[in-house]
């Protein structure tokens, strides 16, 4: 089994007590040569909500708490790995640059149906984000970045 394929496995074992079973794995093809972003979504209602981690980190394992935490959860959320992070693809051909990353992350926002959802991330997502928001405001309602995971209060 691919090694990324086996971390989200890894990731959703730990989650599953919380999620009941719901978590799924999706992906996109977001390149013209084929590159996928992969994605962890959890089931809910109301518009979407995207997290997007920081340089050298993973949604799913950086955002799964905070996702699932009572005074969040319920809404359809997506924790997905930008291109050369995580569990997505690390193309060589990728120029890696804050456009080029909010490019394939609206591909991979449109492929999953995600229109105006909620952006919440972190460190380097932030600026993905708030690219994403100029390049593709109809994907975007709200960017939320930050500097540090988001703690909700208890």
């Amino acid at each position: 089994m691919e090694p990324r394929l086996a971390s989200f496995r890894t990731c959703r074992s730990s989650l599953h007590a919380s999620l009941q079973g719901e978590l799924a794995v999706h992906n996109a093809i977001v390149t013209p040569e084929g590159d996928r972003i992969r994605w962890v979504e959890l089931p809910g209602a109301d518009a979407p909500r995207v997290y997007l981690h920081g340089l050298g980190s993973t949604s799913p394992a950086y955002f799964a708490a905070t996702a699932v935490h009572p005074l969040l959860a319920g809404r359809r959320s997506l924790l997905l790995d930008m291109l050369g992070h995580g569990h997505s693809d690390r193309p060589e051909t990728f120029s890696y640059t804050l456009e080029a990353h909010a490019d394939a992350v609206a591909e991979a926002m449109t492929a999953a149906g995600a229109e105006g959802a909620e952006v919440i991330a972190h460190s380097m997502g932030g600026a993905v984000a708030i690219v994403l928001a100029a390049r593709h405001p109809r994907l975007v309602s709200r960017p939320r970045p930050g500097g540090r995971q988001p703690r909700p209060a208890a």
